[in-house]
């Protein structure tokens, strides 16, 4: 089983900065993609950065140039420095994960979310 932890949500003003973590645990042979999601309110889960199977990074135009997406391969962990907040960036943000197990090809796998909320 493949478990993806995600920490670092919470409160900003706008402006601000907050860093997201989502650390992938479990009986993991490779991860072959993974990175971050969000859904406000009402709306659909949206991708927001994501490293590519390739290892070719994916951002949304909605926060290129604000948001960073980083891996430490060794941790199996993924990050997201999320700058310039802006308050239609609140959402719940998802990690996401196609993992590699000793038994399944192409796992996908979600997190719980972490909720971040930009204020005016």
């Amino acid at each position: 089983q493949v478990q993806l932890e995600e920490s670092g949500g919470g409160l900003v003003q706008a402006g601000g900065s907050l860093r997201l973590s989502c650390a992938a645990s479990g009986s993991i042979f490779s991860i072959n993609a993974m990175g971050w999601y969000q859904q406000a309110p009402g709306k659909r889960r949206d991708l927001v950065a994501t490293f590519n199977s390739g290892g070719s990074i994916n951002y949304a135009d909605s926060v290129k140039g604000r948001f960073t997406i980083t891996r430490d391969n060794a941790k199996n962990t993924v990050y997201l420095q999320m700058n310039s907040l802006k308050p239609e960036d609140t959402a719940v943000y998802y990690c996401n994960a196609e993992v590699t197990t000793p038994n399944h090809y192409g796992m996908n796998v979600w997190g719980k979310g972490t909720l971040v909320t930009v204020s005016s």
